[in-house]
């Protein structure tokens, strides 16, 4: 179906044309002759027909603006129904063209301010995958417990993993305003057995926290005029493009991360417990694996699992018995979760040992991942790189954090041999 702009354009053409007409028998002096009237009556229907069309646009574009100022409240009591209908390319095909959304997107903008001017606010979830919800759920801690003050936001729970880290349990917390402070529980009191009618011995609990705030990871990319107008071809290059950019960086900084502007993920997170392979011959094995799980206090409560690269998966495949059969990798890892990830190095170099890879093992319900935004899009159709094409540059913001609420609770290798 054209749009409303479409249509308009498509009327001043037709106006045109026949005011062509008109003008050339008025420059002569004379009436139209049988083949101008004819063709100025069917220009004339054709301008009729598109002005009927148009009417038709503005009339339905005119109560969806009534609708929207209805309560958002009353319509749809949980937001979370209105993310699941929220579509990217319906949004930014209406910003484009009239700098307003309507319906699901119209609903979805007025409980979400967008970070900056000029940017649509879109869910995390439309490009992260499924994820329609918030999963603030504060799993029991190791010795000591923990503390954490949830900020929510306006969804319910209702998870479906994307990140390869959140698909491990990470801990989500969408929604944030502020800096936010994880109150941690650093040691704990203790209990004593006491005589009838006997004093108990006091102990004190130390407390200290962990901190989170906004960093903000962007991409930018460019779509053609036709692509533009090709709105089922928008549809997944929104989702799947940016969603592989920020899904990459967010995996990669809640893994590594460290480095300059990012969060600082569980490898570069001070205290972490590496195992060394150097006794093993530098290879994963089953005894690693093992090691790696008896690494974490058995008390500790959470979701485990192992997080290793493509070449420890493949290389413990080709893992065999004594008997030539191969192990399977839940023999390897002992029957626990096991997610692989690019995100995790595979180039490391140690010694004369190069393309190393690194494994994680640990309680992944301790690594928080915070969003302090939606996805922010900016559409920008005046820069000198598509302007002249009739195309646009997309600009694509996400404010988040990752934290390591317990060192303790993981635990890795950065030497590992695959070969």
């Amino acid at each position: 179906m054209r749009t409303l702009i479409q249509l308009r354009e498509q009327r001043g053409l037709k106006v045109d044309a026949i005011r062509a007409i008109h003008a050339k028998a008025a420059t002569e002096n004379r009436d139209l002759n049988d083949a101008e009237q004819s063709a100025f009556d069917t220009g004339k229907g054709e301008v009729e027909r598109l002005e009927r069309e148009i009417r038709n646009h503005e009339f339905l574009a005119d109560a969806e603006r009534r609708a929207e100022a209805e309560p958002v409240g009353e319509r749809h009591n949980d937001m979370a129904d209105i993310e699941v209908r929220y579509s990217p390319a319906k949004a930014l095909a209406e910003y484009v063209e009239n700098g307003r959304l309507t319906g699901a997107e119209a609903e979805w903008a007025a409980e979400h301010r967008s970070g900056r001017q000029g940017a649509i606010a879109m869910p995390v979830s439309a490009f992260m995958g499924e994820t329609r919800a918030l999963l603030t759920t504060s799993p029991a801690a190791g010795p000591g417990g923990n503390l954490v003050p949830t900020q929510q936001g306006a969804l319910i729970d209702r998870v479906r993993p994307t990140l390869v880290t959140e698909s491990l349990g990470a801990t989500v917390l969408r929604g944030l305003t502020g800096n936010l402070d994880l109150p941690r529980v650093k040691d704990s009191g203790q209990a004593f057995w006491v005589p009838e009618h006997g004093n108990v011995t006091r102990s004190d609990m130390k407390f200290d926290k962990v901190s989170m705030g906004p960093k903000t990871v962007g991409a930018e990319y460019e779509v053609s005029r036709r692509m533009l107008l090709q709105a089922t071809a928008l549809e997944p290059i929104l989702r799947a493009d940016i969603a592989f950019l920020l899904r990459q960086a967010l995996d990669a900084a809640a893994i590594q991360g460290g480095g300059t502007n990012e969060p600082v993920g569980i490898l570069a997170t001070p205290g972490l417990n590496v195992l060394p392979l150097g006794t093993n011959g530098g290879v994963l094995s089953i005894d690693t694996a093992a090691d790696m799980i008896a690494a974490i206090d058995d008390d500790a409560d959470g979701n485990r699992g192992f997080l290793i690269t493509k070449a420890i998966r493949t290389a413990a495949l080709k893992m065999k018995d004594g008997q030539g059969q191969p192990y399977g990798l839940a023999t390897v890892f002992s029957n626990e979760p096991v997610r692989v990830s690019k995100a995790l190095p595979s180039n490391l170099t140690k010694g004369t040992g190069t393309n190393l890879s690194a494994a994680i093992y640990g309680i992944w319900s301790d690594l928080i991942i915070g969003y302090w935004s939606s996805v922010d899009i900016v559409p920008n159709p005046y820069h000198a790189d598509v302007a002249s094409k009739g195309g646009l540059l997309l600009h694509a913001f996400l404010d988040a954090d990752v934290a390591t609420r317990h060192v303790e609770n993981f635990v890795a290798v950065k030497d590992a041999k695959t070969a």
